[in-house]
């Protein structure tokens, strides 16, 4: 057996006064909003009436501090997962406004779809697909919650949808305290590509069957209290 669902909720608003693009520095914890977007988050899974077996969270102190009433709601001890971190930035530790009208940081915008500024997108989605799928197999019964950030779920939800990577982080549906849901499938192997000049061999039924994630929910537990916040971290 293997969990039923996995949820990857975003963490709630960080105090963040000075608008830094704070990424993996320390010291960033959440503000009271958006601690109250946390607690929405943990009430919105406590009243799918859903069995959470699980809780893993990125080690940064935003996420930790987001996960905390989700594991007082289901009496869950948080476990660290490394692969679902937020990703580096060249940007770090800057305001992007002012970072973005100096010249020493242009190289770093030249080629968007990579993105040329921090990891690439096609790391970020080995790490987080690994991690998600694990998730599943991690328990018996149940749901898990990944507790991330908004760049590694909108990844994961690009590459469960088939959709390219390069995009306005400006529009990526990821709100902050987020909750988006996959499930996985399991799907007859699929026939072998023939090769040029070769004729198309049937599928072999003895093959071992394709695990493919299907995301099936999303929801904005905190979205009465988005308008108020001022930091949304979109990057």
């Amino acid at each position: 057996m293997v969990a039923s669902q996995v949820h990857l909720v975003r963490h709630g608003e960080v105090f963040n006064p000075d608008g830094i693009l704070y990424g993996r520095l320390p010291g960033f914890g959440l503000s009271k909003l958006g601690h109250r977007m946390a607690l929405a988050a943990a009430d919105d899974l406590a009243a799918r009436d859903r069995p959470v077996s699980s809780l893993r969270v990125s080690p940064l102190q935003r996420t930790r501090e987001s996960a905390a009433p989700i594991a007082e709601a289901f009496d869950l001890e948080p476990i660290v997962d490394d692969r679902i971190i937020e990703p580096t930035n060249h940007f770090e530790g800057t305001n992007m406004r002012r970072a973005l009208k100096n010249p020493v940081n242009w190289p770093f915008l030249i080629y968007p779809p990579r993105p040329s500024w921090g990891e690439a997108y096609t790391s970020i989605e080995k790490r987080m697909l690994a991690a998600v799928h694990d998730a599943f197999d991690s328990v018996e019964s149940g749901d898990v919650v990944l507790v991330s950030h908004q760049l590694p779920i909108w990844v994961t939800h690009l590459s469960v949808a088939g959709e390219s990577f390069p995009h306005d982080p400006r529009k990526r549906r990821c709100a902050l305290s987020s909750v988006t849901t996959f499930e996985r499938v399991s799907e007859a192997a699929p026939a072998p590509q023939p090769r040029p000049g070769e004729e198309p061999a049937p599928a072999d039924p003895s093959a071992p069957p394709v695990l493919r994630l299907v995301e099936v929910g999303y929801a904005e537990p905190a979205g009465s209290l988005i308008a108020t916040a001022t930091d949304v971290g979109a990057v």
